[in-house]
């Protein structure tokens, strides 16, 4: 009698190219490490199939340099330790170009490079270990050196790396001087150029004229420009009507445009009371901007953000259409009649169908009626951004995202006068089941929240062309008839069962609270959340309440990062006058009841005093900061005292712990007991010594 076995089948047991493209296709990098621990086979799969690694640790650490990832295609340099000093600073010449030796021998088939580069010592050694890079991005929140030659921080990766064809520099303080000579010096580099940033908001008047159009007559292949440009006709260099012209002239093949004054890189909030209007015109005719959007056929994201009044430009953007058929992302700032419809017809940006992405700024005309003629137009729109549009209402916004419950999914409403966060709220209730991404402006009226939707209702009469018309003559009336009472009512009793990702605005000395009573108490899934806090708070002599409110975030069930940026901020760090609170008073504020929350990943910006360009951790903050107890990365966009970090040893499972002077211009006394190297290295050893379990 014959006895059955039977045999059980495994994931091992499928071939190694199958397994190995399974793992590749593992994006999450805990899931990764987790995997190279299920055997040695996994192991070696995972360490095979990495195209992508961001080294952290010490650079004096040279035993510690991982030789496993020999695939790794992008290299991350710019988060070694301690952070914004220059990479082989630690080390002398000769531990320097080991250094570097080691680096080409373990990761042999870099292809991008991303680095500090506090001055460009490490470049010189650096770069001519991979003369085949492809994509370099600088990063330097420092000072340049002023010793330094126009263009001697890019040079290096010009004369070494002969094959670059993208350039970062978009979070590289340099001077706009660095640029054109440096592309001017290898012309035949510069024509390799496919993508080039310049989107920099160091820049305190960004690209002139001239440059512009020596930078892109250097790089004519380019297909995605980021730059940082000066549109104010008061300054001798304007960006106008010329330098627009010439970009479709010099750069044919362009896919991406972005062009930004630098002031819209900071994004700055401008008064909601205000006209809309700015004091200036750019010079910048309808008539420009139709030759030169006719000249890029290729575009599919453009970008023109230019702080300065742009009238009567549906023209212009009615080409867009036509001439631009790839168009999918639009962002315009400034822009002023991009959609009057007249008699239901469209014009504007309304006749973009294509879109798919769209994000306006600071246009002073725009009203219910040519907000909801946008959703009529641009019918597959996914993310929508409205900012600074005094204007539109909670009926014209709710109206929109009706004709869009399909598609929209993201959605940012910010600085309008007439929708805070409770209407804002009400105005996307009929898609709050499917939004996925939603930023508002925390802004508590009390004649908002209690507004009554008894009287929200519309009833528009549509005037449209028959498409059954070959000639076009006949028109048809369509009602759209919205009972936005009954919407309300329909849609009480959904919850925001798809949103991941929240944004907030706050003004200083306002609570957090009242979000929940404003209808966002329900959201299951929500995994991340950014709250921003600007304002003065020397106007307060304290805040109202003794916490922000942090501890109700407690109620969203899955949230595991935060962002809390108190970096516009502004106080006293150590010259509070009698009466008034200084700065550590207000992190305590902020930061009370963060540890209610099972936060894994934070962002921390302290507030600052810019008398003395500080954002430095207080003691206060350091002490509420440890009680996040299943806290694993943790990074403090700023400085701290050496006895402060050593309160952060007290959180059992944190692994990742910076200090990144990441504004404009970072510190340069580097020997403060805040900044030092040594004090670094002394916490980051304290950490590495301590068991974590997994």
């Amino acid at each position: 009698m014959a006895v059955s076995s039977t045999t059980t089948t495994t994931i091992n047991d499928l071939p190694d190219v199958i397994l190995s493209n399974i793992i590749a296709a593992v994006s999450d990098v805990r899931t990764r490490n987790a995997a190279s621990l299920v055997s040695t086979k996994w192991h070696l799969l995972d360490r095979s199939t990495r195209n992508a690694l961001t080294l952290r640790g010490n650079a004096r650490d040279l035993l510690m340099l991982p030789s496993c990832f020999r695939s790794v295609t992008h290299l991350d340099l710019s988060l070694l330790s301690p952070w914004g000093h220059p990479l082989l600073s630690a080390t002398a010449t000769a531990d320097s170009a080991l250094f570097a030796h080691l680096l080409r021998q373990y990761f042999p088939n870099v292809q991008s490079l991303v680095i500090y580069s506090r001055n460009p010592s490490a470049l010189h050694l650096l770069a001519p270990q991979w003369p085949s890079l492809s994509q370099i991005k600088l990063v330097r929140w420092h000072q340049r050196p002023p010793q330094l030659p126009p263009g001697a921080d890019i040079l290096p990766i010009f004369e070494n790396c002969r094959e670059i064809s993208s350039l970062d520099l978009s979070s590289f303080y340099c001077w706009t001087d660095d640029i054109p000579p440096a592309l001017t010096t290898h012309p035949q580099i510069a024509a390799k150029l496919t993508f080039l940033n310049l989107l920099n908001p160091s820049f305190p008047e960004g690209f002139k004229a001239q440059e512009v159009e020596q930078i892109s007559k250097a790089c004519p292949n380019l297909k995605k420009l980021l730059i940082a440009c000066m549109f104010d006709p008061r300054y001798i260099g304007f960006v106008g009507d010329e330098t627009l012209l010439s970009i479709p002239i010099n750069c044919p093949k362009l896919s991406l445009l972005h062009l930004a004054d630098p002031s819209a890189l900071l994004n700055a909030r401008t008064d909601p009371n205000t006209q809309g209007f700015t004091p200036d015109d750019a010079s910048i005719t309808v008539a420009t901007l139709i030759e030169m959007f006719s000249g890029l056929p290729l575009m599919e994201e453009l970008t023109l953000d230019v702080c300065n009044n742009i009238r009567d430009a549906a023209p212009a953007l009615e080409i867009l259409n036509s001439k631009c058929p790839r168009l999918r992302s639009l962002k315009l700032g400034n822009f002023h009649g991009i959609s009057m419809p007249i008699e239901s017809k469209l014009d504007g940006v309304a006749l973009c169908q294509r879109l798919e992405s769209l994000s306006i700024r600071n246009v002073a005309d725009l009203t219910d009626m040519g907000l909801i003629a946008i959703a009529r137009g641009c019918t597959k729109l996914v993310k929508f951004e409205v900012q600074g549009c005094k204007n539109i209402t909670v009926r014209g916004m709710r109206t929109f995202v009706c004709l869009l419950n399909r598609t929209l999914i993201d959605v940012k409403i910010s600085c309008c006068k007439n929708l805070g966060a409770a209407s804002s709220l009400k105005a996307l209730e009929p898609i709050q089941d499917r939004i996925r991404r939603l930023h508002i402006d925390c802004i508590w009226d009390s004649s908002e929240e209690s507004e009554n939707l008894d009287e929200l209702g519309y009833d528009f009469v549509l005037d449209e062309q028959d498409e059954s018309d070959e000639l076009g003559n006949k028109r048809k009336k369509r009602k759209l008839d919205f009972d936005l009472n009954d919407l309300s009512n329909g849609f009480q009793e959904k919850t925001w069962e798809k949103l991941e990702w929240l944004s907030l605005w706050f003004s200083v000395g306002e609570l957090l609270a009242p979000l929940l009573s404003a209808g966002l108490d329900d959201c299951p899934n929500l995994e991340e959340i950014c709250i921003k806090v600007e304002g003065d708070c020397r106007h307060f002599a304290k805040p109202a309440q003794r916490e922000f409110g942090l501890r109700s975030l407690a109620l969203y069930p899955k949230l595991s990062k935060m962002q809390l940026d108190c970096g516009d901020t502004i106080g006293y760090a150590h010259t509070a006058p009698s009466g008034q609170m200084d700065l550590s008073l207000w992190e305590r504020f902020y930061l009370f009841g963060i540890g209610a929350l099972n936060l894994e990943e934070l962002d921390y910006w302290p507030p600052q005093d810019r008398d003395v360009n500080q954002r430095s951790l207080s003691l206060p903050a350091a002490g509420l900061l440890q009680e996040c107890l299943m806290l694993r990365k943790l990074f403090i966009h700023g400085t701290a005292h050496e006895h402060f970090l050593m309160f952060l040893l007290r959180i059992p499972n944190l692994r990742d712990v910076q200090l990144r002077e990441d504004y404009y211009p970072a510190p340069e006394n580097d020997m403060s007991t805040e900044m030092r190297a040594d004090s670094c290295s002394r916490f980051e050893d304290a950490l590495n010594r301590r068991q974590i379990d997994d």
